[in-house]
């Protein structure tokens, strides 16, 4: 017999098998492996048959099936809080060096909604702020009392550089006070919920040169100063019956945030204004900066501090004479402090 003779017998011994599991086969269809076809004829049929010899090969030798992981859905909302509680207290009992017992408690919360997809960009950040400081002889104070809400919205006009708008809402929740005397007998209303309050709302360029830096610049800027208190409207340069005053000039605002590490994290804002209506020689100023340095996942140190410089504001020099001063607090804490979400 020649040798084409017998590759041809067998490759018909080999391939009798198959048609035989091709001809009468019953299978799961579920296991079944479709492939299309343009017409249902004849053809059609020996596709079908295939199709069933496909799967039986793939079951008899346990090809896995395969999986595809969907693609994951972009995320444009990036969102986090940063919260921070300090306490202390101090008790005395029969010390002869003196002092007074003392409790003292302040928490801080930082959150961010920043969006960005393609050429827009909005960053939101929501800062609350609240401590208090009570002598246990002597009566309850408050030490920080903070509501700021910063909103930007930007649009790519060419690389790094945005056509923007900046949103601006501070005041804080609950009365201060100032205690000229030693025994907190007398107190003066310092400020309230919304006296003084201000709204700024500006229109401008946003420059982004890196993720932690932006430079925004806005030559129409509207400021409304809001004294809903009337004993309290000439400190903040309002007249006597005028709930809201109305500004209107540049601003120029630099933000930066930056994490180093894993451990410490420093964000600072500086905003300057010219009113054109009203002086706008004297420039005002507002700079945050807070700092904050992790000891564990749950225990940091933080540093805030506020400047503020407002001609519009008079606060006693010490001779009773009421002028614009410069303005500054800082407060420096040990104590709890956690975030959640891509913070």
């Amino acid at each position: 017999m020649s040798n084409m003779k017998i590759a041809a017998v067998v490759a018909l011994f080999l391939s009798f098998p198959l048609f035989s599991i091709a001809g009468d086969l019953s299978y799961p269809e579920s296991r079944r492996l479709v492939f299309p076809i343009s017409e249902a004829d004849s053809a059609g049929n020996i596709v079908k048959n295939g199709d069933r010899l496909l799967a039986e090969i793939a079951s008899r030798f346990e090809i896995p099936e395969i999986e595809y992981e969907p693609k994951p859905r972009p995320r444009y909302w990036k969102t986090g809080v940063l919260s921070q509680v300090n306490f202390s207290q101090v008790s005395l009992t029969n010390w002869a060096d003196g002092g007074e017992g003392s409790i003292a408690l302040s928490a801080y919360v930082d959150m961010k909604a920043n969006y960005a997809k393609g050429d827009v960009f909005w960053d939101n950040r929501l800062q609350l702020g609240y401590g208090f400081v009570q002598n246990f002889d002597d009566i309850y104070k408050k030490s920080d009392d903070k509501i700021v809400l910063d909103s930007k919205f930007g649009y790519k006009a060419v690389d790094k550089l945005f056509i923007s708008a900046i949103f601006s809402f501070k005041t804080q929740f609950t009365p201060g006070f100032k205690y000229p005397s030693e025994d907190n007998d007398s107190y003066i209303l310092e400020s309230m919920f919304m006296a003084p309050g201000n709204i700024s709302l500006g229109l401008g360029a946003d420059y982004k040169p890196f993720d932690f830096l932006s430079v925004n610049f806005a030559p129409v800027t509207s400021n409304l100063v809001v004294v809903t208190e009337q004993s309290l409207r000439e400190k903040y340069g309002n007249a006597i019956d005028q709930v809201a005053r109305f500004e209107l000039g540049a601003q120029l605002k630099v933000d930066f945030s930056k994490n180093f590490g894993d451990k410490f994290s420093l964000q600072t804002s500086v905003t300057l204004f010219s009113d054109f209506l009203d002086s706008p020689q004297n420039i005002k100023v507002n700079w945050d900066l807070v700092a904050d340095l992790k000891l564990s996942k749950v225990f940091s140190i933080n540093l805030r501090t506020n400047l503020i410089y407002d001609d519009k504001i008079l606060i006693d020099n010490g001779d009773g004479n009421l002028c614009p001063r410069v303005q500054f607090k800082e407060a420096l804490s040990v104590g709890i402090s956690y975030t959640f979400g891509r913070y």
